[in-house]
C-alpha cells in the first residue's frame, strides 16, 4: 500500500508510540501496532486499533492522575 500524504512511500507494519491530551492530565500508550510510511514516516492505525485507544481513552479519563503510560501490548 502506498503512503497517503508522500505518494511515493510504502506502508509497512511496525509500532508506534501514541499521546493523548485528557483533561486531567497525559495518556501515553507505546507499541501501538500501525502502518508507517517509509520514506515519510506518516502511520496510520487500522480501525480496530483506533477502538482500543479509544476505550483505554475512555477508563483513563475517569482517573485523576497527571501522566499514564500504558503498554498496548498488555492491555489489548
Amino acid at each position: 500500500m502506498n503512503c497517503l500524504v508522500c505518494k511515493g512511500g510504502e506502508m509497512v507494519a511496525s509500532f508506534e508510540t501514541y499521546f493523548v491530551q485528557l483533561d486531567t492530565g497525559y495518556l501515553i500508550i507505546e507499541n501501538v501496532p500501525c502502518f508507517k510510511c517509509d520514506q515519510c514516516g506518516e502511520s496510520v492505525f487500522s480501525m480496530s486499533v483506533v477502538k482500543k485507544i479509544e476505550d483505554l481513552t475512555k477508563i483513563y479519563k475517569k482517573v485523576q492522575s497527571k501522566i499514564f503510560i500504558v503498554d498496548y501490548k498488555q492491555a489489548a
